[in-house]
């Protein structure tokens, strides 16, 4: 039995549920599950496509929510190991609902869930209102005997993947083949991801396109440049046309063009706007506030209107299906793309959003992946950095900077922390929703502008929170 006080509340996060495997105990998973219940007979659902990812515990976790949702007379249809993106696509017939289990690019001693109700993903409050449910549920219960004596494999059903890839076989059309490396990083999208780019007629390089939740080499998070070297070697090596890398769960990518350089996700939204406002002017391209001021900078010159949200994956595919098609496109800095342009699925999708980039790739059968991009040149950033709040209150520490940057000639944004966008570039500093720390990031035209609006931050902070100062000063 849990007792209340030592729930892991932490776990239920803005965007989904998270956190570490050894805190999930069966009990804490089966309480979470009556609660997932609960919400969907609530909101008079009453059957949902259930998936999980590479990780070792999902297949078990997995195999507790299918056991407490059929208690519940909820009827249950089961697509094994997949992607998000597949099991987005499974949940079509299953009312728009599902359930995944998965911790995304997260190291191997992490899982979690996330899921959509009638197609839409649960907001913050929906999330929170879990965790209070499973604390009460976890408390009382106790887990079946059969449950914890079970031994449950990871299984691919190749009837699920099958229709996802005829799906996308069906929208994509490349007009000449391309050699491709594709890197799964063990997770749970590269092996229908590979079947996927062969049938299209691509020369296939396949690197960690097995779902293995050892995850051997790291974890599946192609963000980290360290983490793509293996990538880098093999476009290289094969003097391939693209590089891809899909996360661990297949929602996000990065991309890398033939001489193994990284396309960063400020670069990939610019030409996304463009493909999408091409043929729908005038409409609305969504962003994420960590994105550079280079996005919307090109949605303007392009004849479009640009849309920035909050970040959180969630918030922009709520966002998109809510525009009543007002959107045609949104991304996130952290590599999220949905395509709302009368084509793709309506949700992020890594695979899908590197297909796009090919799919217009061959419209310029002369040209290499760095010319297309030529017109969107690289720009000079730090990464997301954390950075201790040394004790202070993070929400007094954003008032002051939001106060003393009036006396700077910069455009103030506060819907996702205190951002301050300048004539050649921007920075942002943000609360973490889940620990005692801030995320900062600084993007900028060149070097010398990268270091003023740096400076900048840490000098409005210098005299009140000299330590968070000089922790901005060494962003990176």
């Amino acid at each position: 039995m849990i007792k209340t006080n030592n729930f892991p509340f932490q776990i239920f996060r803005a965007y989904d549920i998270r956190g570490k495997v050894d805190v999930m105990q069966p009990e804490i998973i089966q309480g979470i599950a009556q609660a997932l219940a609960n919400q969907f007979l609530e909101n008079g659902q009453f059957q949902i496509t259930l998936g999980y990812d590479a990780r070792l515990t999902s297949p078990y976790f997995a195999h507790i929510i299918k056991q407490v949702f059929q208690e519940k007379q909820i009827q249950v249809i089961e697509i094994g190991c997949c992607s998000t993106p597949q099991l987005y696509f499974a949940a079509r017939n299953s009312d728009g609902n599902g359930i995944m289990v998965t911790a995304s690019h997260n190291p191997k001693t992490d899982n979690g869930i996330k899921w959509i109700i009638q197609s839409e993903p649960p907001s913050p409050e929906m999330i929170q209102n879990i965790g209070v449910q499973a604390a009460q549920y976890s408390q009382n219960d106790h887990i079946h005997a059969s449950v914890l004596s079970q031994s449950i494999t990871h299984q691919i059903k190749t009837e699920y993947c099958v229709s996802y890839q005829a799906a996308l076989l069906n929208d994509i059309e490349l007009s000449k083949p391309l050699k491709v490396v594709i890197d799964g990083l063990n997770g749970s999208a590269g092996f229908c991801a590979n079947l996927v780019l062969k049938k299209l007629g691509c020369e296939v390089i396949a690197i960690r396109c097995n779902a293995d939740g050892n995850f051997p080499d790291h974890a599946p998070d192609p963000s980290q440049a360290t983490h793509l070297e293996l990538l880098r070697q093999n476009v290289l090596n094969h003097q391939a046309d693209i590089g891809i890398a899909l996360d661990g769960d297949g929602d996000r990518v990065v991309l890398l063009d033939e001489h193994a350089h990284i396309i960063s996700a400020d670069r990939l939204l610019a030409l996304f706007a463009q493909i999408c406002l091409k043929n729908h002017p005038q409409h609305e391209i969504v962003f994420d506030v960590k994105c550079s001021s280079m996005v919307r900078q090109a949605v303007e010159r392009l004849g479009g209107h640009p849309k920035m949200l909050r970040t959180g994956s969630s918030f922009l595919r709520k966002y998109m299906s809510q525009s009543k098609g007002r959107a045609v496109f949104g991304g996130e800095y952290a590599g999220h793309y949905v395509f709302n342009d009368g084509r793709g699925m309506g949700y992020d999708d890594g695979l899908y959003a590197a297909l796009r980039v090919m799919e217009y790739m061959c419209l310029f059968p002369e040209a290499s992946l760095s010319e297309i991009f030529a017109s969107y040149p690289d720009r000079f950033y730090t990464e997301d950095t954390y950075i201790s709040t040394h004790q202070t209150d993070p929400q007094t520490v954003l008032n002051e900077i939001e106060h003393l940057s009036q006396n700077f000639p910069a455009t103030l944004s506060n819907i996702d922390g205190v951002r301050l966008d300048f004539d050649h570039g921007f920075g942002i500093i943000r609360a973490s929703n889940t620990g005692e720390y801030f995320t900062v990031r600084f993007d900028a035209d060149c070097p010398n502008h990268l270091n003023e609006i740096r400076q900048t931050f840490a000098s409005m902070l210098s005299d009140r929170y000299p330590m968070i100062a000089q922790d901005i000063l060494q962003a990176h």
